[in-house]
């Protein structure tokens, strides 16, 4: 065990913001944690590391226990340079390289007497380098930095670094020390395509236990194996990845409301046999029974309904010609740096296209190029664009909500306009704040309500899952997928562009590179021509068997289907099965006899449900 929460509550001003939480971090786990916005993740962690005490219960760690925490906005502070930060990590290392070095050194003038003690010492101490693996000190920091994008800035001043770039040097310094448990809220904000691969594959084979609050669910996906989520102030845990909790969760949410109202059909039965039966002198002592039973019955809370996403709709008036936008054999600079040289770039309509490429390749500067009325770009007929800007720079911090939507389309009438905003995810209250009062995923909704309204037949889009939780983005993706209008679209959220896009442009060494397919056939191609860091971050999920499979084949995974089916099954049976015996256990009151039994079976369906998990995940993965 490394942490335990038992029976945790944390308010702020007399107000909960957590309520009586219990979980447990245990060595080497890998484990998502969701939430929705201010549902009191950050909280959690700072509870977690320390920086905050409990109100009540209390957070138990194991002693000694190393714990790293990156912050979202935590960056790394330092007077040094990037390389000498690093290095910083391994003063220990150097010493005992030092040490080493002076006992060799006065070894070679040593008598016998001597000899015997500083030989002694220079074993204990290669013992100590060689655990360490203090040689290679170089060759770790050179491997963190370079896959983290620092190859070119060794010898940058840290202070001179933009925040999110001391954001990820935190990172940097956090996987060096290597902590027994790595806390990691959303560490893939700042990230590129090429660095979040490296990052994947590096933490994939980290020797500690991983704590992960992200918004990427590729990353969720391919890291953990068990998730925690927070919801409704109530914290669960899911055996399982993102996709296998979705999953679990619903299953959990249709066996609550059924049991619900199994348990409300019967306490009707039960009071109108009561109300028919308990004035006649017959029936009387029978009906006094019901009454008893449901005096004694534990009436079940009505399950809290999920929180409902944010419904987003795109629509347009007139449909444009076919050529969206074109631009040929054009150049693109920024303070004279070139970014493109002699690319053309064509839009038709229908497309869906996603504009992928590393941090300052120019992603940004392309979108706003083809917006612009630079004479290189020719626009369609009937083209009517929306654009959606990452900075949502178009939004007044001092306006009203409501006035800055109804600022920018008067001809709306107000039931109309915040009709829109409350399906976008603004209530009522939030309209009446200033913009510079909501929180970073409601400016979005925000921008993006403005975007809806705007009836373009072209969306393009910087960066719009930015800020949004789970549920905001799919919701999203939803919207875009269902939309026949044209979409071109800039972003880091994989699994995002695997739902939308259809076709791929990508940017590297100052070109442009087109493919028309999905995301993952874009992958699938980058891997068969070149052993990328981009293309060996498929998910297990993706990665297909192609072309022809031989009888033997075919029935190898007809038997694995139904093994896969087997262990479900097995499973639920499993669950219901403790969670009868646990509610047993709890009314055992003094009957210690029928407690050992119960302990004992609850021990071996948990080693048995174990045992299946961990076969599951092998059978689909």
């Amino acid at each position: 065990m490394l942490a335990a929460f038992e029976h945790v509550t944390f308010g702020y001003a007399g107000v909960p913001v957590v309520e009586d939480v219990s979980f447990t971090l245990h060595e080497k786990e890998r484990v998502g944690f969701l939430g929705g916005n201010g549902e009191g993740k950050t909280t959690i962690l700072r509870l977690l590391t320390g920086e905050l005490t409990p109100d009540r219960g209390s957070v138990v760690r194991k002693r000694d226990l190393s714990l790293g925490y990156l912050e979202q906005t935590g960056g790394f502070t330092a007077d040094s340079t990037v390389y000498g930060a690093m290095e910083e990590v391994f003063e220990e290392d150097r010493r005992l390289l030092e040490r080493l070095k002076e006992t060799e050194l006065a070894m070679a003038h040593a008598n016998e007497a001597e000899m015997r003690v500083l030989a002694a010492r220079q074993e204990s101490l290669a013992k100590r380098i060689a655990a360490r693996d203090s040689y290679h000190t170089d060759v770790r920091i050179r491997t963190v930095l370079n896959g983290m994008g620092f190859s070119e800035m060794y010898s940058q001043n840290v202070a001179t670094m933009s925040g999110g770039e001391r954001t990820k040097l935190k990172l940097c310094r956090l996987l060096l020390e290597e902590p027994e448990l790595l806390v990691l809220d959303e560490p893939t904000n700042h990230l590129d395509m090429n660095t979040l691969f490296w990052l994947e594959d590096y933490l994939s084979s980290y020797r500690g236990a991983l704590l992960i609050v992200s918004h990427d669910r590729y990353f969720l996906d391919r890291l953990t194996s068990r998730t925690l989520a927070l919801e409704n102030g109530k914290l669960s845990s899911y055996k399982g990845n993102y996709s296998r909790y979705k999953i679990l969760r619903e299953e959990e949410r249709k066996s609550e409301e059924r049991a619900f109202e199994k348990q409300q059909e019967e306490i009707r039965k039960l009071r109108t046999y009561v109300e028919k039966n308990i004035v006649r002198a017959t029936t009387a002592s029978s009906a006094q029974s019901r009454v008893k039973q449901l005096e004694k019955m534990e009436v079940l809370e009505r399950p809290t309904p999920p929180k409902h996403p944010p419904v987003f709709r795109f629509s347009y008036n007139d449909t444009p010609y076919e050529r969206i936008l074109s631009a040929e054999h054009f150049d693109l600079a920024v303070e004279g740096r070139t970014l493109l040289h002699d690319v053309s770039f064509t839009l038709m309509r229908g497309q869906k296209c996603a504009i992928l490429g590393d941090n300052g390749t120019g992603k940004t500067t392309l979108l706003k190029f083809l917006l612009s009325k630079d004479g290189r770009v020719a626009r369609g007929r009937f083209v009517r664009i929306a654009y959606y800007d990452q900075e949502n720079a178009q939004l007044d911090p001092a306006e009203r909500v409501l006035d800055a939507f109804w600022g920018v389309h008067r001809t709306m009438s107000r039931t109309d306009a915040q009709s829109l905003l409350a399906r976008t995810g603004l209530d009522a209250e939030d309209m009446e704040k200033k913009v510079s009062e909501l929180s970073g995923g409601l400016k979005a909704k925000l921008a993006l309500a403005l975007l809806q309204a705007e009836r373009g037949n072209v969306l393009v889009l910087d960066e719009p899952t930015n800020h949004l939780d789970l549920p905001a983005r799919e919701a999203l993706e939803s919207a875009l997928a269902a939309f026949d209008g044209t979409v071109l679209f800039v972003s880091h959220d994989r699994r995002f562009i695997e739902a939308i896009a259809d076709t791929i442009v990508c940017l590297e060494n100052g070109t442009l590179t087109s493919f028309a397919g999905r995301y993952d056939d874009f992958l699938a191609q980058r891997r068969s021509a070149a052993p990328l860091p981009m293309s060996e971050a498929k998910p297990q999920k993706e990665q297909k068997q192609e072309g022809y499979r031989s009888r033997e084949e075919r029935a190898k995974e007809a038997k694995k289907r139904s093994r896969i089916r087997e262990i479900e099954a097995r499973l639920s049976a499993l669950e219901e099965e403790q969670t009868a015996l646990t509610g047993e256990l709890a009314a055992c009151g003094r009957d210690f006899r029928r407690a050992g039994e119960i302990t004992e079976r609850l021990s071996a369906l948990s080693a048995e449900s174990d045992a299946l998990y961990e076969e599951y995940g092998a059978l689909i993965g």
